[in-house]
């Protein structure tokens, strides 16, 4: 994967030794660019659309006959994400049971897509954010990011080594994670106080990230920081509803993302659904503009996959509806457009009813066609690291 010496230059840069080299980010290979425009002429426009979506779904097999399958294979479905707790009834699993029937859960789901590179997603971070948990045979004792920082790097690698390998035994190719908020609230709920944060200096969340990403890269597991442009100065939860951060948000949260994108290891951005009038004074940052193609892309550099954190949390559902949230966050710069359909059973949404709410936005001009386009290279680029 990219840049096998991480970790060694991590720990220099961290230490102080050698000064900080900008790396540009990766561009595509001229075979991964015809790759991506021969795509393009195969994909019907629902395709496309699909390409960009990320869904949450029932069930702990996907056989050919399942509701999963189907779009998958019709929508040319670009991601899926798993979830251990069933949110309509939570005495009976979602989509974890066993080792063995997750492994087989990904065989099936991987064999219903075009190219057998279905981006299959989990939150994975360690302490209380590990849907790989003991009681289905998992190992389940990742230290949460608070407690890292106690271990040496050997013992912090060989914790995400362990992790990394145990996702790719069962055919999880993406883990979103690492959480690179900054510790600077101790009074938020959300990442201070469930301790997901590897400290309040930037340095020293790059260093342990750094770490964290590389073990991943090296079972061939896929990532994404999160949760920009900051979270950890929030005192709400966006779970719940509108986070307003305008008079909390430090402009050196920004620091994580420009020095990994510098470095050219992230994967993937997730945004959060924070307010920041600075930013922007309409938008929370998954729908902004300013905030996503301004302020990550154009002027942190980073041109790789953005996705959005869940669609259906209180902060977007309970202000925006479905066709505005999609035209916003298409329109903001996103590629991968996440809908969990875990928060709530009145909250979940059929595959076939996002992909028929854009496709009518782009045949009205509402949505742009080369945005879907330029989302659908970004992602094929990114799956050729799997």
């Amino acid at each position: 994967m990219k840049n096998k010496s991480l970790v060694l230059v991590s720990l220099l840069l961290f230490s102080g030794c050698v000064s900080e080299k900008v790396v540009a980010n990766e561009q595509p290979t001229p075979l991964v660019q015809n790759q991506a425009q021969n795509i393009k002429k195969e994909k019907s426009l629902e395709q496309k659309i699909g390409s960009m979506l990320m869904v949450g779904f029932m069930g702990t097999l996907a056989p050919k006959n399942s509701q999963i399958c189907k779009d998958i294979a019709k929508y040319d479905l670009g991601s899926v994400i798993l979830f251990d707790v069933n949110p309509t009834n939570k005495l009976k699993p979602k989509n974890f049971v066993s080792k063995a029937q997750v492994s087989k859960l990904t065989e099936q789901l991987q064999a219903c897509s075009r190219d057998g590179k279905l981006l299959i997603a989990v939150d994975q971070e360690g302490g209380r954010v590990q849907r790989l948990k003991s009681k289905y045979g998992f190992y389940g004792k990742f230290p949460k990011a608070k407690e890292v920082r106690c271990l040496t790097d050997n013992k912090v690698m060989q914790h995400y080594q362990k992790m990394g390998a145990e996702l790719q035994s069962v055919g999880i190719n993406y883990n979103l994670a690492p959480d690179v908020d900054l510790a600077i609230n101790k009074k938020n709920r959300v990442i201070y106080k469930l301790g997901r944060s590897f400290g309040t200096d930037p340095k020293e969340v790059v260093h342990y990230s750094s770490i964290f990403i590389d073990a991943m890269h090296q079972n061939g597991v896929l990532t994404s920081a999160k949760h920009f442009p900051g979270h950890g100065s929030s005192l709400g939860d966006t779970h719940k509803g509108f986070v307003d951060v305008t008079n909390l948000w430090k402009k050196k949260e920004l620091e994580p993302y420009k020095i990994l994108t510098q470095k050219g290891v992230l994967d993937t951005v997730m945004v959060a659904h924070v307010f920041n009038k600075k930013l922007d004074a309409k938008y929370p940052a998954t729908l902004s503009h300013k905030t996503v193609n301004g302020l990550l892309r154009a002027k942190l550099g980073f041109d790789g996959v953005v996705i959005t954190d869940d669609l259906q949390m209180g902060a977007i559902a309970n202000k925006y509806g479905l066709k505005n949230t999609l035209k916003l966050a298409i329109g903001a710069g996103n590629d991968i457009l996440l809908f969990g359909n875990q928060l709530s059973p009145k909250s979940m949404v059929s595959t076939k009813k996002l992909v028929d709410t854009i496709k009518t936005m782009v045949q009205n001009g509402e949505v742009s066609l080369a945005d879907i386009e330029k989302s659908n290279e970004r992602i094929e680029q990114l799956k050729q690291g799997i």
